[in-house]
This record gives structure tokens, sequence and C-alpha cells, in this order.
């Protein structure tokens, strides 16, 4: 049985997020996303609001669960007995950070391995700081998050 996790920050989960949980539940076994909780961004979504959205989006994916994290993602797959991530590439200054990562990841822990997969090219420009740029300017983002998402921005700006 292939394991492998999918980290990030989730904030919010767009199609190019769905797209590569989707695709990579197709390559293993089990897919555990597990949401981060980086101090070294403000996120507009708290953690439980991020694995809820995650969680209503992929009800269609048997072999695919949510988890949040607050520790180094090398200590989650150590502590999940899994080795492999998945990381998603979109241009190449992503792929440069990347690589960075995983080469990181590789050093902490010798057994981890990174998987880069690249999203359909009508996702290949789009992420979760955009979303939340147009979003501030109440712009249309159906095209670019799932239903749960632009809900949860709907009742972000009431509770402003």
């Amino acid at each position: 049985m292939k394991v492998a996790i999918y980290p990030g920050t989730f904030d919010p989960l767009t199609h190019g997020h769905l797209d590569l949980i989707e695709r990579a539940s197709k390559l293993f076994s089990k897919l555990i996303v597990v949401v981060g909780e980086n101090t070294a961004k403000k996120p507009l979504f708290n953690v439980k609001e991020r694995v809820y959205m995650i969680e209503q989006s992929i009800k269609h994916l048997k072999n695919v669960t949510v988890d949040s994290n607050s520790e180094l993602t090398v200590e989650y797959a150590k502590k999940h007995n899994v080795n492999i991530l998945v990381r998603g590439v979109r241009a190449f200054a992503d792929f440069e950070y990347e690589l960075q990562m995983a080469l990181m990841n590789r050093k902490l822990d010798e057994n981890i391995e990174t998987v880069f997969l690249m999203p359909k090219n009508e996702y290949s420009y789009l992420n979760s700081s955009l979303i939340k740029g147009i979003a501030d300017f109440d712009a249309d983002i159906k095209n670019f998050v799932p239903p749960v998402v632009i809900k949860m921005f709907k009742k972000k700006r009431k509770e402003k």
C-alpha cells in the first residue's frame, strides 16, 4: 500500500489544489491532505476552516483524508509512517522553491521522497494569494475555487 502526504497551507483551497488531490489520489492507495499551521503566513481562514473546506470538496475521493499539522512535515510523515510527499509545481519559480524544500526534507530524513505534479494548464496560474486578492474586491471567484470556499468567503465578509 503506497501512502502519500500532500501538505500545504490551502488558504483557501483552489481548483488547482483540488486538481492535484484528484491526480495524486489515482497514483497512491491513500492520500493524506495535511493542512499546515504555517506561522510565517497570516492565513485568512483558520486551520479548522481550511480542513472543513477540503473535506467538503473531496467527498467523492474515497482514498483521501484530511488532517492538520503544526510541526515539520517530515516529523508528521515519520509519525504516520509515510515517506512520500506530493507537491504541486506550476511554473519555474515554484520548481526552484519546491526543489529546495525537497532537498531539505531529504536531508532531515533520507527516506522522504518528493513527487512533483503539475496541474492542468487552466490552473497553472492559480494560487491562494491571487484568489484572496480578487475576493477582497468582491470579484466572482467561482471559476477558481469549489463552492464551499465561496460560502466561507461570504461568511468571512459578514464577520468583518
